[in-house]
């Protein structure tokens, strides 16, 4: 009976040294680059949120900041465009988790779909690879330029929708 109890014993701490080995191997193939996914909206309804008559925008222009929480000293800036979906994609190397990263607007392609609204004009983003998710992808939230003026039909949409 003793020898089963040690032969169990030792199974059990090989498995653990095993897991132990498996750990420290992943920890040293830890990479510190992200991924930055968002996308650009015109909000065509006037009403700063998106609604199903939204269009994505191509070939609008982003920018990633990140500043020192302490000093506000720029510590990164990236730029990226919009593909015909209205998603960027911008790659950050390393880790910014002492610092606030947001992700702006710069400008739209649409003439009649530039104006840059507060509340809609930038998203903050965490850019830790110490926080617990354990995917490189971080998304941000969509941002969106106004439209001149509101289409026709947004009152149906918004009623639709509850307003």
């Amino acid at each position: 009976m003793a020898k089963t109890y040690t032969v169990a014993a030792l199974v059990a701490t090989a498995a653990l040294c095993l897991a132990a080995l498996v750990g420290v191997a992943h920890a040293e193939e830890k990479n510190d680059n992200l991924i930055v996914e968002g996308k650009v909206y015109c909000d065509t309804c006037r009403v700063q949120f998106e609604t199903p008559l939204s269009e994505s925008i191509e070939g609008a222009k982003v920018k990633l900041i990140c500043r020192d929480r302490e000093s506000e000293e720029m510590k990164l800036e990236l730029e990226g465009v919009t593909d015909k979906s209205g998603g960027y994609s911008l790659k950050v190397e390393g880790d910014h988790a002492e610092e606030i990263c947001e992700v702006h607007l710069i400008s739209s392609p649409k003439e009649d779909c530039k104006e840059i609204t507060t509340g809609l004009n930038s998203a903050r983003i965490l850019l830790s690879t110490d926080d617990g998710v354990v995917e490189p992808i971080r998304r941000a939230n969509a941002l969106g330029f106004m439209k001149k003026e509101a289409l026709d039909n947004c009152g149906d949409v918004l009623k639709d929708l509850g307003f």
